[in-house]
């Protein structure tokens, strides 16, 4: 039996704000956004041209959600984004924005920099050294 992870839920103020953060900021695609009724909307967005996970974005319902918008780790980093293009989408993502925490960085395993979304949930940006 093969399983795999479909979609992460991604707690967001607004949806439309999120979907221009994403959409503009990181380039990702819009899987899709079917309305629900009651202002609720099924919202996934993915990396382009990606197979792995897709993040469902749900707008926060009630004072519990709403605290955790931008702190769904408690502090940590929450995704990891990785590139192809380590450069272009760290230049991409400065001219629209982006907080970065820090310089980026050569490691071990690849290019690294540390990124805040759109509420203040931490991302690694990461191309990967060839193996």
């Amino acid at each position: 039996m093969v399983h795999s992870i479909a979609s992460l839920t991604f707690l967001v103020r607004d949806y439309d704000e999120a979907l221009v953060f994403f959409t503009g900021a990181l380039r990702f695609t819009v899987l899709e956004d079917t309305p629900l009724g009651d202002g609720k909307r099924w919202v996934r967005v993915a990396p382009a041209g990606t197979s792995g996970a897709a993040l469902l974005l749900a707008q926060a319902v009630g004072p519990e959600q709403s605290l955790r918008v931008g702190d769904q780790t408690g502090g940590r980093v929450f995704l990891f984004l990785e590139t192809a293009d380590f450069w272009g989408d760290y230049d991409h993502m400065r001219v629209h924005g982006v907080r970065f925490l820090e310089e980026p960085r050569n490691e071990a395993y690849g290019w690294v920099v540390v990124f805040m979304d759109l509420y203040g949930n931490k991302w690694d940006l990461i191309q990967p050294h060839a193996v």
